[in-house]
């Protein structure tokens, strides 16, 4: 079926638009409201768009409500949980943005240990309330984000090599499709759509709540070991060995970031998730090695943990980032990585990459929508500046060592690290699961009435 035509707000029928607005227990914000300009930006500075109306839901009835309305007059959809994707797709000109970040109820069971948590908490507020009864799940590495687009995108997290990812965490998910119908999704329980939500990327409907499994975590061995920049090829050629070798409770991120004092380093992060004691061991490789400028590796909390990363990815920034997944670092990699941080045009600009192992690397491919399972590294390069006016210099730079680095990088990409960046790359990010999802989307979704996302077109 062919994508139905959209219209803008300015042909939008005022007496309906006010009938849906007096139906609502959230707000409704629109052009020239006082709370606009606030309510329609999202995570990248980048990004300025101006939806025709923003519905602020207050639970799932306003969802099922938003969705029947766009539907029935023609609206483009926007959906936003925590806005954090660096692509945009939250936001949208011209359309509605269905906004579920009021929307944070949360319960904890102990005894269970599950949770059940709605879609416009992000990590911080999830992982106090969890860590409340020393309990945790994977989520991401920054406490800003969204659960939502996370936990739907696969979700890499500290915890990931001992617990998997976040969507392999979940027992199952409320789902507002694109006719309006309210599901629940659980492996027992309209189980091709648990399967799709499971890495599909917000493709087959807006996920209200999540219902994921917990595990015990108490206080855990982390932190940062930074080395001088001259350095970076034995630290690099370290740290893939060390992260190769490292157990299950252990994840590891490698980084070349601006220290405080403005100079550029080399750091490798860690987070331990077992006895602190058996931390203490196997993080002496790592202490323990080279001439090291701080270890910063210390017992915290691990919502402390999870915060290590937030002053690096500042929101209201503007970002721009190219991302593959890389299985290995090359001595001919690493050298391409250091001169092209000779010439970073800003001291924002970072490079990551994060582990991914263990139990997240054991599912099947096919297991869940989530495919790329196999020992890797997501390999971000997040540009971020301040000025407008630099948007060009740091765009070409991120470009231009992005493909420097494509002869050492795997042709795949995790979806939650994508750009805007066509059909081809999409297809990489979603890899053999793809027509599966794309049938999916025929049953689910046949108009592609939630394509802002990195979007999975109905197949024939």
């Amino acid at each position: 079926m062919t994508e139905p035509p959209v219209t803008t707000g300015a042909a939008l029928d005022e007496a309906a638009v006010q009938k849906f607005k007096a139906s609502l227990r959230g707000e409704l914000v629109r052009p020239g409201d006082d709370s606009y300009d606030v309510a329609r930006k999202v995570y990248n500075a980048m990004i300025d768009k101006r939806p025709a109306m923003i519905v602020r839901c207050a639970g799932a009835a306003e969802v099922i409500s938003a969705v029947n309305f766009a539907r029935i007059q023609n609206l483009l959809v926007a959906v936003r949980g925590g806005g954090h994707s660096v692509a945009g797709k939250a936001v949208c000109d011209g359309g509605m943005l269905i906004d579920l970040s009021t929307m944070k109820g949360m319960r904890v069971d102990p005894a269970s240990r599950t949770a059940r948590a709605q879609a416009g908490l992000r990590l911080g507020e999830f992982d106090r309330e969890t860590q409340a009864f020393g309990l945790a799940t994977t989520l991401g590495t920054v406490s800003n984000t969204g659960i939502a687009g996370l936990t739907l995108g696969g979700g890499i997290g500290w915890l990931n090599g001992k617990h998997g990812l976040a969507c392999d965490n979940l027992l199952s998910v409320d789902v507002v499709t694109a006719d309006g119908r309210f599901l629940t999704a659980s492996a027992s329980e309209n189980e091709d759509l648990f399967w799709g939500v499971r890495g599909g990327s917000g493709n087959l409907g807006i996920v209200t709540s999540f219902e994921y499994q917990l595990h015990a975590v108490g206080p855990v061995l982390g932190g940062m070991v930074l080395y001088e920049l001259s350095k970076a090829k034995e630290v690099f050629r370290f740290f893939d060995e060390f992260s190769h070798t490292c157990p299950d409770e252990l994840s590891t991120l490698g980084l070349c970031v601006t220290a405080p004092d403005g100079n550029r380093v080399i750091a490798i992060a860690a987070c331990y998730c077992g006895s602190l004691e058996e931390g203490e061991r196997v993080l002496k490789p790592l202490r323990t090695f080279g001439s090291p400028l701080a270890d910063m590796i210390q017992p915290m909390k691990y919502v402390e943990m999870q915060s290590i990363l937030d002053a690096g990815l500042p929101p209201g920034q503007w970002h721009y980032w190219k991302s593959n997944f890389v299985r290995s670092l090359s001595g001919d990699a690493i050298e391409t990585l250091m001169q092209h941080v000779a010439t970073v045009p800003s001291p924002l600009t970072a490079l990551f990459l994060q582990q991914m192992h263990g139990a997240a690397s054991r599912v099947r491919p096919t297991e869940t929508a989530f495919v790329h399972r196999r020992e890797q590294y997501d390999f971000i390069i997040p540009s971020i500046w301040i000025d407008p006016a630099d948007s060009e210099k740091n765009i070409k730079w991120t470009r231009e060592l992005w493909e420097a680095m494509q002869p050492f990088v795997e042709q795949t990409v995790y979806v939650n690290s994508l750009g805007d960046e066509g059909d081809e790359r999409v297809r990489a990010a979603y890899g053999v699961n793809y027509k599966r999802l794309a049938e999916l989307k025929i049953k689910y979704d046949p108009t592609n009435f939630f394509r802002l996302n990195q979007n999975i077109r109905p197949s024939a």
